[in-house]
């Protein structure tokens, strides 16, 4: 494993928020090699001795999956109500969090990693990670939802300004509209569709940044290849060893 930053470590150990770790830091509660830490300093996993509160400290190797959620998942790790969640189909899902919720309605490739510090950014509206969305929807003809889909819309005092957008013809009088968005506001493809007089019968998400969920069966996953984790990082701007 190569060098990070110790905050960074901690982080990925589960120890505490990366923000959190800095406290400890601050605080003088992380030793390295049984010396005081100190902010910003950089470490190797693999060759340093750290501790927190005199207890050690192990990190797990990074993991980052694609995972196609099926309907009526929940994307949480664990559910009050006893409904299946999407940590439930993956093996050894200790410190894996999702990047970026999908409703229990919505299908699709949901991103999965050991990594806070990327699910961070790849979910902050500063870096405008495009998210690929394609929905069924009903209630108006479709050439009223392709002019519709021209005009701005505005939920919650805030336009949804679509990089790319696309409406076809459905079955049975439905349309399928293809969006793609660089934001992740709580369930906007259906606020979106619902502010313009539409309702959406599914919703599934086809890519997130340079992930795509391709001929991935529903309830499976898979780890990402190498050229998508760095494509990932280059998207946020950020080195994985930082």
């Amino acid at each position: 494993m190569t060098e990070m930053r110790l905050q960074r470590a901690l982080a990925r150990a589960g120890v505490a928020s990366r923000r959190a770790a800095e406290e400890l830091i601050k605080d003088g509660k992380v030793r390295v090699d049984g010396q005081v830490a100190m902010l910003g300093s950089k470490v190797d996993p693999d060759r340093q001795k750290i501790t927190v509160r005199g207890r050690p400290v192990t990190l797990a190797a990074r993991r980052w999956l694609a995972f196609h959620k099926p309907l009526g998942i929940v994307t949480t790790a664990s559910d009050e109500a006893g409904r299946r969640t999407v940590l439930d189909f993956i093996p050894e899902p200790a410190g894996l969090t999702y990047v970026g919720r999908l409703d229990v309605m919505t299908t699709g490739l949901l991103l999965l990693t050991t990594d806070g510090e990327a699910v961070h950014r790849l979910t902050h509206p500063r870096y405008r990670i495009p998210r690929r969305y394609t929905a069924l929807v009903h209630g108006r003809p479709t050439a009223d939802v392709a002019e519709a889909v021209r005009r701005t819309t505005v939920i919650d005092g805030r336009p949804v300004t679509p990089t790319e957008v696309r409406v076809r013809p459905g079955t049975e009088g439905r349309s399928i509209l293809d969006v793609t968005l660089a934001e992740g506001r709580n369930r906007i493809v259906r606020r979106w569709a619902e502010a313009m007089g539409l309702k959406v019968d599914r919703l599934a998400r086809l890519s997130y940044g340079p992930v795509r969920l391709g001929d991935l069966a529903p309830g499976r996953y898979r780890p990402l290849v190498p050229r998508e984790e760095a494509a990932l990082y280059q998207a946020i701007r950020m080195d994985p060893g930082d």
